[in-house]
């Protein structure tokens, strides 16, 4: 199994890069092959594509002409990424005219997109193409006995017209199957389908910071152990920030949120400090510790 692989720009130039090193570690270990795509634009997270969409959509289809002349699916470890390429996917694809006219554009590099190329996030692919059966065979160390609060991220579920829900519903609920196949209970809340508050960052850092505790003490609440994330962005707000949302409601928070590779490599036998925890503002020790790692 190999794909073309766009980690994204947060993962390796802002604040997570641990989140680049675990994947890679978790598709070794499950021999998944990632074909970088190191040319590859920034998908221009939902800014650029609401200055300027012509432009957004050409930066993406030269991104999938890229995977396509490898002969590769594209595979994100980012939901924002994720989010961006469905949509920028959906209208070319639907669109002939517009996708001629982009095609146009990236004629003058050579370059050129069919409007056919398959994207998924890592998440989607160990659901729909690896498989929970023999994501299940590949546990080392099962996290048994681990209540793990899902936190989806916003790009991952809207707007469900572009991410495919009507082919693909379990796409809904992956993030849980994908926990209980690791061994770990997956906890409900209502704040797993919500914002972050990343997108006020820097805007009003106060509501951003009141929607990280709201979300993190209901996970505590519920009685969740840790949250788990496949986004990168959500990860650095309800991590990061984690710290200002418990001033704010004169509690000590402490609810650790790890990214889902970091997970999923727990669950394969990967060594603690091989998964980039020293990282994260909010420890996990409490985690590593119940696992009795």
């Amino acid at each position: 199994m190999k794909f073309a692989y766009w980690p994204g720009c947060s993962v390796p130039r802002q604040g997570t890069p641990e989140l680049r090193i675990t994947a890679a570690a978790v598709c070794d270990k499950l021999g998944i092959e990632l074909e970088d795509l190191s040319l590859a634009p920034c998908t221009g997270s939902g800014i650029l594509q609401a200055r300027d969409l012509v432009y957004a959509d050409t930066l993406n289809a030269s991104t999938f002409a890229m995977a396509e002349d490898m002969g590769l699916s594209l595979m994100t470890i980012c939901s924002t990424c994720q989010g961006v390429f469905s949509q920028a996917r959906k209208r070319l694809k639907d669109k002939p005219d517009y996708l001629a006219q982009i095609n146009e554009t990236l004629a003058e590099q050579g370059m050129k997109y069919s409007g056919n190329l398959e994207v998924k996030h890592l998440l989607w692919v160990l659901v729909e193409d690896y498989g929970l059966a023999e994501v299940k065979k590949a546990v080392a160390s099962s996290l048994t006995g681990l209540r793990v609060a899902p936190f989806y991220g916003c790009y991952l579920l809207r707007p469900s017209a572009a991410l495919g829900f009507d082919e693909h519903p379990e796409r809904r609920t992956c993030l849980e199957s994908l926990i209980e196949a690791l061994g770990a209970e997956a906890v409900d809340f209502r704040g797993k389908t919500l914002c972050c508050g990343y997108p006020l960052v820097g805007v009003n850092d106060e509501n951003s910071a009141a929607m990280v505790g709201t979300h993190t003490l209901e996970a505590k609440e519920k009685g969740a152990d840790c949250m788990v994330t496949p986004c990168p962005l959500c990860h650095m707000n309800l991590d990061g920030v984690q710290p200002q949302a418990g001033e704010q409601r004169d509690t000590r928070i402490n609810m650790p949120v790890l990214h889902l590779t970091q997970l999923i490599g727990l669950a394969l036998g990967i060594d603690p400090p091989d998964l980039g925890f020293d990282r994260h503002t909010v420890q996990v020790k409490s985690v590593l510790d119940k696992l009795g790692l």
